[in-house]
């Protein structure tokens, strides 16, 4: 039973080991390659979580097969706040998208966002102008508007049976209910509405500036992030699975450590 607790240890913290060197060469390569700052801005986090996980996997391979029982421990003990921080971000997560989703339009094949249907926490975050200032540059960058910009003459009826991405609905094209007039995908004349919706007046048919400093443009981005968060909580429920499974085998490798070396003090 020591052997086996000890190399099931020894094993997983291998091929995690394994997997952390792709991880950090991967952010190498982004930090390398990436030519604006939307690029290079998942570098330095895909860079330490490679690191986390190289150290972390070195401590349980060492500690395990090598019967250092106070590098096991340290492990156990950064397992265990692992597991804590995944099980609060994972409750967070759910927590933060339960709220807000895109409202049919009669006649419309894409639906339409309205900020404030989401959570008053990520509301925050993209209402601050130092966020929304960078996530705006990020969305001109990719272009998220070309494939329409691309369809320049597509007729009316054809546009509106479209089925368009949250961000394409929000970003790209005003919002239904200021009733402006249709040219192209991307170019609206405007007309004068009775509508209170303050993305009415935001909305601007020059290229560069469209509805990106909408609030349906940010419900967009929104609704994009609580798809991504809901998968990735779902995802953190398993990874916790396999990390109790883990951290469950690494404290029988802890205790048969201990009672080795109690045994090898005192024969």
């Amino acid at each position: 039973m020591v052997r086996i607790s000890n190399n099931l240890v020894g094993i997983l913290n291998f091929i995690t080991f394994l997997l952390s060197i792709p991880i950090i060469a991967g952010g190498v390569w982004l930090s390398r390659q990436g030519t604006s700052e939307c690029e290079r801005f998942l570098d330095k986090p895909v860079i330490a979580l490679g690191a986390f996980l190289m150290i972390v996997s070195l401590a349980g391979l060492i500690g395990a097969c090598c019967r250092v029982s106070w590098l096991l421990w340290v492990y156990l003990l950064v397992m265990f706040l692992l597991i804590l921080l995944l099980t609060c971000f994972t409750i967070f997560a759910f927590v933060v998208t339960n709220k807000g989703a895109g409202e049919v339009v009669s006649g419309r094949g894409y639906k339409e966002y309205r900020l404030g249907d989401y959570s008053s926490w990520l509301q925050k975050r993209v209402n601050s102008d130092k966020n929304w200032n960078k996530i705006r540059s990020c969305l001109e960058e990719s272009k998220v508007c070309k494939s329409l910009i691309d369809d320049g003459n597509t007729p009316r009826d054809e546009f509106y049976n479209k089925h368009l991405s949250a961000i394409q609905s929000g970003c790209c094209k005003p919002s239904s209910d200021c009733g402006f007039t249709y040219v192209t995908p991307t170019n609206w004349t405007k007309t004068p509405t009775t509508s209170n919706n303050p993305d009415c007046t935001a909305w601007d048919s020059n290229q560069n500036t469209l509805c990106y400093n909408c609030q349906s443009c940010k419900a967009g981005l929104l609704d994009n992030i609580k798809s991504d968060w809901k998968k990735v909580a779902i995802l953190n429920v398993v990874f916790l699975v396999f990390l109790i499974i883990v951290y469950s085998i690494g404290c029988c490798a802890f205790r048969n450590n201990r009672a080795e070396n109690s045994w090898k003090r005192y024969p």
